[in-house]
């Protein structure tokens, strides 16, 4: 049986929203091993003077829980 753990993040791109998701996971995948999925929770944007300055995402990114791995407390 697979237990996954969820993380929230947010990432931001000056190019696309795509963008801004893709940066979450790869900085993720930096520090988490075992990334499964990632689910797009919101998308926001920065706007100034009429124009999108930052692409927002918030994500959930998915990873599997080691076994026989300690327990992370908060």
């Amino acid at each position: 049986m697979a237990v996954v753990n969820v993380i929230e993040l947010v990432a931001d791109s000056e190019e696309s929203w795509e963008d801004a998701v893709r940066s979450a996971v790869a900085e993720a995948s930096r520090t988490v091993r075992g990334i499964t999925g990632v689910e797009v929770v919101n998308l926001t944007a920065q706007v100034d003077e009429g124009r999108i300055k930052a692409y927002r995402a918030n994500v959930n990114v998915a990873f599997l829980v080691e076994s026989g791995a300690p327990a992370r407390t908060r």
